[in-house]
Formats: C-alpha cells, sequence, structure tokens
C-alpha cells in the first residue's frame, strides 16, 4: 500500500473544551506539500494529531507508513546530547562497550555497527559539524533544530513532519534544508511561514475555518490561484447581494400596488352598486392571488439568501493585524547605546562575544547577522541587560524592549490582558483591551492564559505587550520577530516597524524582512 495519510471528520479542542480543528476532511500522498493558514487555525495542532502525540477529540487518522516529526522548538534538558536526538544514547553506549572488549556475546549479538556512520552521515545531510555526545545547550537555536531534523531523517520515515524547520537558521541553514528536501523522495509536511522554501513545494494545502483546500504548484501559484479565486467569490457576493435587494424592492413595489387596488376595490364595494356574491368572489381571488405572491416572494428572497450565503462561505473572514507605533520622540543625535569591548556568552569558559564594540545614535536600523552560534541572541540579551557581560562595559541610558524568540517577557501563568496590565500599570481595563484587540486579541481571547497560546499567538501577544501602550520604547531589540507568525501578520509588523521612530536592533535570517524595515547598517558577526 502506498504511503498516505488520511483524515476523516477529524477535530480536536484544548483541554478546557475549545475547538481547534473542526470535521477535517483531506488526504496527504507521498508528496512534498506546504500546510499555510492563520495563527491559531490548528497547523502545528494536525502536525501532532498525525504524530499520535495527540489523541483525536473527534474522528480520526488513518496513517499508511511511518512519520518523523520536527517540532517548533527543541526543548532542551540537563545533559542531553545529539545523540539523545536521534534516540541512541543507549545504542552508542552499547557500542562503546563492545569496543571495549566489554561486552557480553548477547549484547554483541545486539549491538549496530552501522550507526555511527549512519549518524555522520545524516549530520552532514543537514550541514552540522558536531559529534554525537556533544550537549545540546552548547549549541544554537539554529544548530538544535538542525541536529533535530538529522535525528528525523536517520528514521528513514515515509513522511517528514515539519513544523517551521527554517526558524532560527541562517542563510546557509536555511540553503541546506531546501536542499535536502528537494532530494527527499517520501512525503513531507510542512508548516512554514518562509516563503522561499514554500516555493519549492508539490502543492500547498491552506487551513482555514472552512477546512482544507489543497491547491496544485508552490506558494506563487497559490496566492495567484487564490486571488482568483477572492474576487470570483466577492464578485458572487455583490452580484447575490444586488438579486437580494432587487427582489425586496420589487416585492415592496407589489404589496404597494395590492394595496391600492384592495383601497379601490372596497370603495367601490361600499357603493353598494355591486352583488354581494360578487364582492366575495372577487375576494377570495384577491386573496389567493395575495398568498400566491407572498409564496413567490419568499421563495426568491431565500434562493437570494442562500446564493450570499454560498459565496461568502468562500470568503475567510479575517481580522487583519493592525499595529500603529506611537512615537518615541527619540532626537536624531542622540546617545542610545554603547557597548565598549565587550565578550560575554552564557558559559564564562567559552563566551560567543570577543572584544566586540558598538556606538547607536539616535533612530538607526541595525541588523545584526551571522551563521548559527555566532553570538546574536547573546548579544541581544546582553544590551537588554539580561546577561552581565564578562568583560567591557555597556551604557544604555535610555529605555529598551526586548522581544526574543521564546517571548520570555511574558509571565505564562498569566493571561494576555495581565500581562499587558502588569508592564503598562496605568492603563485602565477599557484600554487594555482596546490595545490588545489591535492586535486580533478581542474580548476573551484576551483573557486567554499564555501557556495555552501557539507560537504565532505567543509572537502576536509579546508584541502587543512591547508596542500597544501609549507610548513605545526609544530602542527595540527584536531577535527573529517574523519567527512563528504568519505571512500576513509578518507582513503587517513589517508595516509597523517601516514607521517606528526609534532605534531599532534586530536578529534576522529573513532577507525580505530586513528589506521591507528599511535597515540602514549592517553588522555581521563572525563565528
Amino acid at each position: 500500500m502506498s504511503p498516505s495519510i488520511t483524515l476523516s471528520s477529524l477535530g480536536w479542542s484544548t483541554p478546557d473544551g475549545s475547538p481547534v480543528l473542526t470535521n477535517l476532511e483531506f488526504s496527504f500522498t507521498a508528496e512534498r506539500i506546504g500546510l499555510v493558514g492563520r495563527n491559531g487555525v490548528g497547523k502545528s495542532s494536525l502536525l501532532a494529531l498525525i504524530a499520535g502525540a495527540r489523541m483525536p477529540s473527534t474522528g480520526k487518522v488513518t496513517v499508511n507508513g511511518k512519520t518523523a516529526m520536527l517540532r517548533q522548538a527543541v526543548q532542551v534538558d540537563a545533559g542531553e546530547t545529539i545523540a539523545d536526538l536521534f534516540g541512541a544514547r543507549e545504542a552508542l553506549a552499547l557500542l562503546a562497550k563492545a569496543e571495549a572488549g566489554a561486552a557480553t556475546i548477547a549484547e554483541l549479538e545486539a549491538c549496530d555497527w552501522t550507526l555511527p556512520a549512519r549518524i555522520d552521515a545524516a549530520l552532514a545531510d543537514v550541514g552540522l559539524d558536531a559529534a554525537p555526545d556533544r550537549l545540546l545547550s552548547t549549541l544554537s537555536g539554529g544548530q538544535r533544530t538542525r541536529a533535530a531534523l538529522a535525528g528525523a531523517i536517520l528514521a528513514e520515515p515515509d513522511f517528514l513532519l515539519l513544523d517551521e524547520p527554517t526558524n532560527n537558521m541562517d542563510a546557509q541553514g536555511r540553503a541546506t534544508v531546501a536542499a535536502l528536501l528537494a532530494r527527499w523522495r517520501g512525503g513531507v509536511i510542512l508548516v512554514s511561514h518562509d516563503r522561499a522554501l514554500l516555493e519549492t513545494m508539490d502543492a500547498i494545502a491552506e487551513m482555514t475555518m472552512q477546512g482544507i483546500a489543497r491547491y496544485g504548484g508552490g506558494w506563487s501559484a497559490y496566492r495567484a490561484r487564490k486571488a482568483t479565486e477572492l474576487a470570483a467569490a466577492q464578485a458572487d457576493l455583490a452580484h447575490a447581494q444586488g438579486q437580494a435587494a432587487d427582489i425586496a424592492r420589487k416585492t415592496q413595489i407589489a404589496a404597494e400596488r395590492k394595496q391600492r387596488r384592495d383601497a379601490a376595490g372596497a370603495r367601490k364595494g361600499a357603493k353598494g352598486d355591486m352583488p354581494r356574491i360578487l364582492i366575495g368572489a372577487r375576494k377570495q381571488q384577491a386573496e389567493a392571488s395575495r398568498g400566491e405572491g407572498v409564496k413567490l416572494a419568499e421563495r426568491r428572497r431565500h434562493d437570494a439568501a442562500e446564493a450570499a450565503a454560498a459565496a461568502r462561505a468562500r470568503i475567510e473572514h479575517v481580522e487583519s493585524l493592525g499595529i500603529a507605533l506611537p512615537p518615541t520622540g527619540l532626537a536624531a543625535g542622540q546617545r542610545v547605546l554603547t557597548l565598549d569591548h565587550v565578550t560575554a556568552g552564557r558559559v564564562p569558559d567559552a563566551p560567543v562575544l570577543h572584544d566586540f564594540s558598538l556606538h547607536v545614535r539616535g533612530p538607526e536600523r541595525i541588523a545584526v547577522t551571522g551563521p548559527n552560534g555566532a553570538g546574536k541572541s547573546t548579544l541581544l540579551h546582553v544590551i537588554a541587560g539580561d546577561l552581565p557581560p564578562l568583560a567591557g562595559g555597556v551604557v544604555r541610558p535610555l529605555p529598551c524592549a526586548l522581544l526574543d524568540q521564546r517571548a520570555s517577557l511574558l509571565d505564562p501563568a498569566l493571561s494576555i490582558a495581565d500581562n499587558f496590565a502588569r508592564r503598562h500599570p496605568g492603563a485602565t481595563r477599557h484600554a487594555v483591551h482596546a490595545a490588545l484587540a489591535r492586535f486580533c486579541f478581542r474580548a476573551d481571547m484576551a483573557l486567554q492564559q499564555v501557556a495555552s497560546l501557539s507560537g504565532g499567538q505567543l509572537l502576536r501577544a509579546a508584541l502587543a505587550c512591547v508596542l500597544g501602550g501609549d507610548s513605545a520604547p526609544p530602542l527595540l531589540l527584536l531577535d527573529e520577530p517574523s519567527n512563528h507568525l504568519d505571512i500576513d501578520s509578518v507582513e503587517a509588523v513589517e508595516r509597523a516597524l517601516a514607521g517606528y521612530d526609534g532605534a531599532l536592533i534586530v536578529v534576522s535570517h529573513d532577507p525580505a524582512f530586513l528589506d521591507a524595515i528599511d535597515i540602514t547598517r549592517q553588522i555581521e558577526l563572525p563565528q
């Protein structure tokens, strides 16, 4: 049987009963398919259901073949190594025991002598030069993702389930993932906002509140087809609404004419010059005619309403992210930041920044680039004051805000609204909800606990808490701000940052994003 994944009346709800997926019907075959959709529509939840990490609330998932899943973020436990991502710690330990001459005959028979070579090949396939016993805590986010991807392909699955595989990856890492997927002969279900990677897919599957729809070809073909469909649906809706208005107008005219005829008949009957039997017959005829007219008008109204509903159902009604940043008042020559010969790192004996200096004045817009592991995120945490330098000095005379990859400025135990109120203590309850509504957290959505949010919702909530107040920080530090956001939201963030009048230091591997926010200076950190 050919590898396939079939969703049958599939539904899933959060533990509190909130529905996320409802009655999904779809089939995946052994092709490379990009899974796209708005944040919170359930893309990551669907991958988890396919992988068996979650159980459906209703319906079922039928998988013919083997799957391997790469999650958005690779969690790191103390002492965990690359070998743990491969599930190979015990097998490698057994090989080491055998090579030392301490294994029993039964253990020797259980040894997989090809494992080290296959692990090396998988790591090379993702461009990662690291030993299996290397601690994950010593790897950057992009390097961890590469290691996890190597672990997934080592299993030789029929389907790779990839959730934002290029997040946190440098340009080389993105190219490596694209090349790997280009030569992959099995099936791929890819959740991504990476437009270049989506362009290489065989098909795009769009998730909306109405279900899943498949579009052949890559990202550009999908966008073109989607635009055509939307224009057709909007035209059909306008036509149906016009028909409904026309029917209502004609019905009203007919009713008014009928009232005038009835009034004239009543006046003639009142004169007494018409036989009573004829009056009764005409009355019955008028009532029958009126009944038929009412039925016909109702039928036309019903048909027009159905046509409008059918057209409306083809248009996904979504609320756009609207970010309007208040002015910071930062003067052109004002000193914003000075880093003087800074050396820094999480591990004192292995710093990632060495003798680094930086001077920022006025509303500069600086992009920090470089390969994974070069210290880009470390630099932002040093600037924000979260990580003291090992040597050198940091002078930051103005307030700043750091939006990091994990949105750590948010308390996961609190609601979005409570997190906002904590950062803006002077805001009234109305002001809190009004600000969050601009970031598409309306009414009860603003009361969601942060721990329950999807990756895209989490980043959007962090953006709201940092940028949604009455004043914006004069210095804004952003670490991969486009990660996890759907593409429409990324474009909204690009528009907002293009109008930001403060100083901006951003770490991003997305060239299109950096171009859109008008970067004025680029600093590349060496490996």
